[in-house]
């Protein structure tokens, strides 16, 4: 029994990683042409820049188009390298390696050829390894046997203390150039590959940008080869990392254009099972209802043919509103002229118009969901014009007219009439079948004065599109200008291949004169008068007789004081000429006095300021006071008490 289940729970998961793997999503763009070109702008200027980085990266993608401009590079190749700031392996390396791509005629002066010969031991990092082994291959140096296990052994040390990502892949760049005795640090591609971060669920890339993660990837995929190691990446992983890189195809420097194109074609260099492809729509994606054929492009990363050719390619046909199924198992078809493209004839489905989704499956390993619309076309199956009087009882004598024919007859209508449209819109090809538009408007024009109104053809329970206008009502619209106006109705529609301006009739619109006269015309831009700001005027205030008696019953508590003192009589005998006494005194005094300014001139900020040190004055001299006090009359109680005993 535990081993029927162990054989079930097997199958499920073989079966789970066939069907994870037999639908790997394919992206949806590739580097076009429009970028390549954008990218070899970035290489032209990079190789005539006075960067030597960037003439060594752009020397590897670009060629100088004559014998006088690369002796030009070669020349300024040097003195850039002498007036470079960077580490001398470093700038070594891109000297050596642009000279070499630009085959300059140039020695190489034997100071430098010396530094990149004498390889100091022990080296600090692998970028440095990366950097002097590097620079040796492109001089066709061959490095003796005893020196390459020295930086095998170095390498590895460098790893053991120093396992960054950027430090990772120098060392997979580097390691297949050193001996078989490298292979180790092929166990380290998914210790760098765990630490990839994911957004969006669409992408990964390594902390660090571009720079890092093209690093990583292309040293991962070129150690796998050498070593004849599995990919470093699933089918997934390489769908997220191609995602990421083609997000950033908009790179300004030649050192990002050119690791771009580095990781790509690296990915795209996986096996045909593996390798990111992608399916995009040919066109804007609008078919004709009369002959819908769709069409895709299959291609790499790069925008070129797969090495192996689609054979099996299938699309499933819904609905995208309804979510219903149009058609299945849509076939595509090779264009026999080029090897990227891909088309169906969808003419047996029938499809109307409307918005589609297609779910696309290539060799039942790639799959890709695009949408696409079909366009139908629109028809007038009639129209009625008609003016008549504004009373709505009166009948409208009402004309017919042909599209796209304009009304031989001039109409006039004046204030007193109302002009009436209706237009019934059907789709070509279907029975009589009414149709909704996104746009339907009338709009009058008058040459002779650059005038145009424009109203809204609103659609009835009928689906019948109606347009009814009292001339009188409307005279301000048209600003009371009398006169000849064409009449035109449009139509469109996104969905529409036939979208129209048709010229109706020409009508002849008579406003009342004495409003026309009665309008001033204002000038668009002109001086507004002065706005001058008011304060509010202030409040009366009481009559004198009013303040003094509110000043005076302000003052009534302090008079009833000193009465009640001088009924009850002020006992002075405790008060004793001590340092606390005194400072209690004039602190409490200060306290009565500051409340005065403030009453009369401070603000609260200012009085809190000067209350503060006072106030803590006065307080440290009142305890010290009630405390003698205090000691003074428990000295009395104790006396009277012994007195009282004796």
């Amino acid at each position: 029994m535990i081993k029927l289940a162990l054989s079930l729970s097997l199958a499920l998961l073989l079966n789970a990683t066939y069907i994870s793997c037999a639908t790997n999503n394919a992206v949806d763009s590739h580097l076009s042409s429009k970028d390549l070109q954008r990218l070899q702008k970035v290489f032209a200027d990079g190789i005539a820049s006075n960067d030597l980085q960037s003439i060594f990266y752009s020397s590897l993608n670009v060629e100088p188009t004559s014998d006088l401009e690369r002796t030009n590079v070669c020349q300024r190749l040097f003195k850039v390298h002498a007036a470079s700031k960077l580490k001398d392996y470093e700038k070594d390396y891109y000297l050596v390696g642009a000279a070499r791509t630009l085959k300059c005629t140039e020695k190489l002066p034997q100071e430098i050829l010396s530094n990149i010969y004498n390889i100091p031991m022990p080296i600090t990092s692998t970028q440095e390894i990366f950097y002097r082994i590097t620079a040796h291959k492109y001089l066709g140096v061959q490095i003796d046997e005893t020196t390459l296990k020295k930086l095998v052994k170095n390498l590895e040390g460098v790893l053991m203390k120093e396992d960054s990502l950027t430090s990772l892949g120098y060392a997979f760049n580097v390691a297949s150039e050193l001996s078989p005795e490298s292979e180790f640090v092929t166990e380290r591609i998914e210790d760098a590959m765990v630490q990839a971060d994911e957004v969006d669920g669409k992408m990964l890339q390594f902390e660090g940008g571009l720079s890092v993660t093209s690093l990583i990837i292309t040293g991962a995929f070129k150690i796998s080869s050498d070593f004849s190691k599995p990919p470093p990446v699933d089918a997934q992983q390489a769908y997220k990392f191609a995602n990421y890189f083609l997000s950033r195809r908009s790179v300004q420097t030649p050192k990002g254009a050119h690791i771009l194109i580095e990781a790509l074609k690296s990915l795209s260099s996986m096996t045909p099972q593996l390798a990111p492809i992608c399916i995009q729509l040919i066109g804007n994606g609008q078919l004709q209802a009369d002959s819908p054929r769709l069409a895709i492009a299959i291609v790499d990363l790069l925008g070129k043919p797969l090495k192996e050719a689609p054979l099996n390619i299938f699309g499933k046909v819904l609905l995208r509103k309804e979510g219903a199924t149009l058609a299945q198992k849509v076939q595509f078809a090779p264009k026999s002229s080029d090897k990227t493209t891909f088309a169906a004839d969808l003419s047996p489905y029938k499809p109307t118009r409307g918005l589609y989704a297609i779910e696309i499956e290539v060799n039942s390993k790639y799959s890709q969901k695009l949408n696409f619309k079909v366009l139908g076309k629109v028809k007038v199956q009639q129209l009625e014009l008609g003016i008549g009087e504004s009373d709505a009882s009166s009948s409208i004598k009402k004309q017919i007219v042909a599209y796209p024919k304009t009304l031989t007859e001039k109409l006039a209508a004046d204030h007193t009439q109302r002009v009436l449209l209706k237009v019934l819109l059907i789709e070509e090809g279907t029975t009589d079948k009414p149709i909704t538009v996104h746009q339907a408007f009338v709009r009058f024009y008058n040459k002779q004065e650059d005038l145009e109104v424009i109203y809204v053809a609103e659609q009835d329970s009928s689906k019948v599109y109606k347009f009814d206008m009292d001339v009188g009502a409307r005279a301000g619209d048209f600003k009371y200008k009398s006169g000849l106006y064409e009449m035109v109705l449009i139509v469109g529609d996104a969905s529409l291949s036939n979208s129209f301006e048709w010229h109706v009739a020409n009508l002849d619109l008579d406003f009342p004169h004495n409003v026309k006269a009665a309008i001033k015309k204002q000038p668009i831009r002109s001086v507004l008068p002065e706005i001058i700001h008011q304060f509010r005027a202030p409040e009366n205030r009481p009559p004198r007789l009013v303040s003094d008696i509110f000043t005076g019953l302000c003052l009534t508590p302090l008079v009833i004081l000193f009465i009640v003192w001088h009924k009850l009589g002020i006992n002075v005998s405790n008060f004793t000429i001590a340092p606390s006494t005194i400072g209690f005194h004039i602190g409490f005094g200060g306290i009565l006095v500051l409340f005065t300014v403030f009453w009369l001139r401070l603000n609260m900020f200012q009085t809190l300021r000067l209350l503060l040190p006072i106030a803590t004055f006065t307080f440290l001299c009142g305890n010290r006071l009630l405390r003698r006090l205090y000691g003074q009359r428990s000295a009395k109680a104790s006396n009277a008490g012994a007195l009282a005993t004796s």
